[in-house]
């Protein structure tokens, strides 16, 4: 289990972890998005189809940026069957002083990764 414990835009610290054996994310102690989830990409460095269909498989790396909790998830294209870990994605927010609650991004949605590749930099 890895864990990162964070002050986020006030005195309340948040906890991030990944358990399972990088399964899950938890935020604050609640289980909040789980592996095997398709994330679809486009500028992706490590295939070359037009639009990336990526199953999850696994959380690589977790991390906190400001109020974003971000990670790295492994996997692969299930057009082409490349196999890569994805560059820093945000996957929610930490949102509230006193309650800290975590709202994620719709995974529904097509991210670009030239937009968050260029926040790494």
């Amino acid at each position: 289990m890895h864990s990162i414990r964070a002050n986020v835009g006030s005195s309340v610290p948040i906890s991030v972890r990944h358990v399972d054996r990088g399964a899950w994310l938890s935020v604050n102690g609640t289980r909040e998005l789980g592996v095997s989830t398709l994330w679809q990409f486009t500028d992706s460095e490590f295939c070359e189809c037009n639009v990336t269909d990526f199953l999850a498989e696994g959380f690589a790396e977790i991390g906190v940026d400001g109020d974003s909790v971000e990670a790295r998830l492994a996997g692969r294209c299930i057009q082409c069957g490349s196999e890569e870990i994805t560059p820093w994605l945000t996957l929610g927010r930490v949102i509230g002083a006193a309650d800290r609650e975590f709202y994620p991004v719709d995974q529904d949605a097509v991210q670009d990764l030239s937009s968050m590749k260029k926040r790494h930099e």
